[in-house]
């Protein structure tokens, strides 16, 4: 049996990882993870000034048809190797990590229900739909406390790009979702999922 694909989309700090990452856990051995976050296009072509100033909230910040490809791969039984992304400098690393192809292949990101090949390879699309001053702390303390941001510097991307962009590419992306999420620190959505990748993973052995 193929792998079973989970998209899982929501704004910038809506929980979405946080989710993807749960249930990674709850099934270490049996799902792979994949984050858009990392398939963001490398500008090593620019200084780091203007690297910086460049709008990573709209979908052409990202290789979607690389994404693609890596999840086809995974579904035939390959691994992928995946780029790995610094946020701190603003480009790829030289680093890729090795996705293994696993029966429960999840990804998660702002914008993966915009492409339609991309949504073409899932299976199950989950939005995880969270109030914006949420989303917006969330992300404040996410960029402060690890990608080496200042205030200032997250306040004017939010409000230049973030949520602009969130209007205008990922919320109505959510018409897309099989099953919409209110947060995504949801307890009984969790164990919902869970319960259900449990079932598929029964139904494979």
């Amino acid at each position: 049996m193929k792998p079973y694909i989970i998209g899982i989309a929501g704004g910038s700090g809506s929980g979405k990882s946080t989710f993807a990452r749960r249930l990674k856990e709850a099934f270490p051995d049996h799902v792979s993870l994949i984050s858009c976050d990392n398939y963001y296009l490398p500008h090593d072509d620019l200084p780091l000034e203007k690297r910086a100033q460049l709008n990573y909230d709209a979908p052409e910040a990202l290789e979607f048809d690389l994404m693609v490809r890596h999840l086809e791969a995974l579904k035939n039984g390959h691994s992928a190797l995946c780029p790995v992304y610094d946020f701190t400098r603003h480009t790829r690393s030289s680093a890729v990590t090795e996705i293994e192809s696993r029966p429960i292949i999840l990804i998660d990101g702002i914008l993966i229900f915009h492409d339609p090949a991309l949504r073409a390879c899932m299976d199950l699309k989950i939005y995880v739909e969270t109030d914006a001053d949420e989303r917006i702390l969330r992300r404040a303390r996410r960029d402060i406390r690890d990608r080496g941001r200042d205030l200032d510097s997250v306040i004017h991307q939010y409000l230049s790009t973030v949520k602009p962009m969130h209007n205008t590419y990922v919320e109505p992306t959510k018409v897309f979702a099989d099953i919409i999420l209110n947060g995504g620190k949801n307890e009984q959505a969790f164990v919902l999922v869970k319960t259900q990748i449990a079932q598929l993973l029964s139904e494979q052995v």
